[in-house]
């Protein structure tokens, strides 16, 4: 039983190592980092861009100094809204509305660095 066991195990996991080296290799081949920078309300705003296959696939603020709790929480949502339409054509944060267009122009200035 003991012995069973452990052979059921091993090749759930062999299947799962050589599933996650595909996914690696795919998704190395595949994304492509821009950056971007632009003005934000209290300074430069520096993003990088993540695309695979012709789609914003993740958002990282490398630096801002735009406070957490305003353009911070403001650049969170956008980072959200950009990836799910795929597209910086969003509304901009009330509140936070210098932070939001610097944001955007950052995040399109890289995709127009590809």
């Amino acid at each position: 039983m003991k012995y069973a066991l452990f052979m059921i195990t091993m090749l759930i996991l062999s299947g799962c190592a050589v599933i996650g080296k595909i996914g690696i290799l795919t998704q190395e081949q595949n994304e492509r980092f821009y950056e971007g920078i632009s003005a934000g309300y209290r300074g430069p705003i520096h993003v990088q861009v993540c695309m695979s296959g012709g789609f914003i696939t993740e958002i990282i603020v490398i630096d801002s100094s735009e406070d957490r709790f305003v353009g911070g929480a403001a650049m969170e949502e956008l980072i959200d809204a950009v990836i799910e339409y795929n597209s910086t054509d969003v509304d901009t944060v009330s509140g936070a509305t210098i932070t939001s267009k610097g944001f955007l122009e950052a995040v399109n200035n890289a995709i127009m660095e590809k």
